[in-house]
């Protein structure tokens, strides 16, 4: 079929490049106009093609076509308007002049959240499932016929970010070449939306996402995870607007040590502990952030009552060509800033979130022992404190706080022993319930060696919980069975060799 594509994005781009393997032939794409002097994906795919690209900065005046711009559309000859991911008004003189009309992808399972931020809005009300809806254009706003749609669970702490990458980008692809193939063949369904169900929420903004504490800690989580990261949920702090990022829920809460932190119009004071910032809903559960953004940067939620960062590593000469390698990926990224200066502040130049995913792969392909997460540069996002995290990463110098031990001292033999007489919990030496001990005895001669703290039920309590986190925060956690069972299955024949090893060593919490 001949095919306009009306779209933009990383994911407009990828429906494109899938259309064109599919055999169909793309007569034009019109996506929006370049900013700060760079093109949309889409466009850049199509231009590099040879195909007609047109960025249109509007379709409508007043609520009425620009006849100039439906004429040169026309003139494409479409027999189809696909819509993958399309942030503009389109007129309907547009919408129904191919014989086959248009169909847009869409974020939810319609007739459920329509409107422009679905997938937050299912977050938000905690949805069990979601999914995306391949639908007949019409003149409302997501009412038309559904053609398609394909659905998934809800994990309990997905994010915006995690559910788009996991499932509505892959499998929305997917499913939009799919419903074009269907058109192709005459077998497209017109199935009219259901009234039962139907929902609509407004674009969430900024203004609109400040957390109202007044709710459940599965509410504020899911108000949290829904807005992250666009346009993020934020609260006041210190007199200070702070917006919280990765939150997930937590059991164990009310037993988190850590430094108290007010939040204005929060029902009880946060605590910062080592594993990120623990807040709580009006039942007193609760939840964990991970990252907060203030000032115009981002920081772990641990490091909030932490005094600046540690002094500036003295880069060798194989760390500074690494530098100007980097230095170059971020000009060609960033191709309306003349020069990358020290001071270049990666977002405030005019990235988006798509050139945070391109920037992590091309720092992997120029150093594949530097592994960054996404919030390694929303951390770091000037091109000095970029550099300086990507070199402590390839030293191994991760940031990580030193183990304070408490020992006691004792010489025996000749020799000074240190010996560690607290209980170790959540990665740290702790004293027991009410300072509990006993005395150690040393065998050869029954006399005193130190006070050793004696756990209580409610320690215990609070390292079952920590290694519950740890378990289900580590890769094991993250494994569905079927891999477990491979990684045992292929770890069993070496270990059966010596005696002893198996049902101890494959213990997932021995593995952690």
């Amino acid at each position: 079929m001949k095919i306009a594509v009306i779209g933009q994005s990383l994911f407009g781009q990828e429906v494109y490049k899938e259309l064109r393997k599919d055999g169909h032939t793309i007569v034009g794409v019109f996506t929006i106009p370049d900013k700060d002097g760079k093109a949309d994906p889409l466009a850049t795919e199509a231009e590099k093609d040879g195909v007609p690209v047109f960025k249109f900065p509007r379709w409508r005046v007043k609520s009425q076509a620009i006849p100039e711009v439906v004429s040169q559309y026309r003139d494409m000859g479409a027999e189809l308007n696909v819509l993958p991911f399309c942030s503009q008004f389109i007129p309907m003189e547009v919408i129904d002049h191919p014989k086959h009309g248009s169909i847009i992808y869409h974020p939810s399972l319609l007739p459920r959240h329509r409107g422009a931020s679905a997938i937050n809005w299912t977050l938000i009300h905690g949805d069990k499932k979601a999914g995306f809806t391949v639908f007949w254009a019409d003149d409302g706003l997501d009412t038309g016929p559904i053609l398609l749609q394909k659905e998934c669970d809800v994990e309990p702490n997905d994010t915006v970010n995690t559910i788009y990458k996991r499932f509505l980008f892959p499998e929305g692809v997917k499913g939009t070449v799919e419903a074009v193939r269907l058109i192709a063949e005459g077998k497209a369904p017109k199935i009219t939306q259901p009234q039962e169900g139907a929902t609509y929420e407004g674009i969430q903004k900024k203004e609109g996402a400040k957390i109202d504490w007044n709710q459940s800690a599965e509410a504020l989580h899911n108000w949290i995870r829904g807005n992250d990261k666009v346009p993020g949920a934020w609260a006041e702090v210190d007199g200070r607007k702070v917006t919280f990022y990765g939150s997930i829920l937590v059991d164990n809460g009310t037993t988190a040590s850590g430094q108290p932190l007010e939040i204005s119009g929060a029902s009880r004071p946060g605590i910062v502990t080592k594993a990120g910032l623990v807040l709580f809903g009006n039942d007193d559960k609760a939840l964990l952030v991970k990252n907060l953004q203030f000032d115009g940067k981002m920081i772990a939620a641990a490091q909030y009552f932490r005094s600046g960062s540690s002094a500036a590593v003295e880069l060798t000469e194989e760390e500074k060509t690494f530098a100007e390698q980097m230095r170059a990926v971020w000009k060609s990224i960033l191709s309306n800033v003349s020069q990358i200066e020290d001071s270049t502040d990666f977002f405030k130049s005019g990235a988006a979130s798509m050139d945070v995913v391109r920037l992590v792969e091309e720092v992997k392909l120029r150093a594949s022992s530097c592994q960054l997460q996404n919030e390694d540069v929303y951390m770091n996002t000037t091109f000095q404190d970029f550099i300086q995290m990507c070199v402590r990463k390839l030293r191994g110098e991760d940031d990580e706080e030193e183990l304070v031990v408490d020992y006691v001292e004792k010489t025996i033999n000749n020799m000074t022993i240190k010996i560690p007489h607290q209980l170790f919990i959540n990665g740290e030496f702790v004293d027991a319930e009410g300072g509990k001990t006993y005395k150690t005895i040393n065998p050869t001669d029954g006399t005193a060696i130190c006070d050793v703290s004696l756990a209580q039920i409610s320690d215990v309590d609070k390292a079952v919980a920590a290694a519950k986190e740890a378990f289900e925060e580590g890769e094991w956690g993250k494994m569905n069975p079927r891999d477990r069972g491979r990684l045992i299955y292929k770890a069993a024949p070496s270990l059966s060799t010596r005696p002893g090893l198996i049902g101890t060593s494959l213990s997932p919490r021995r593995n952690q």
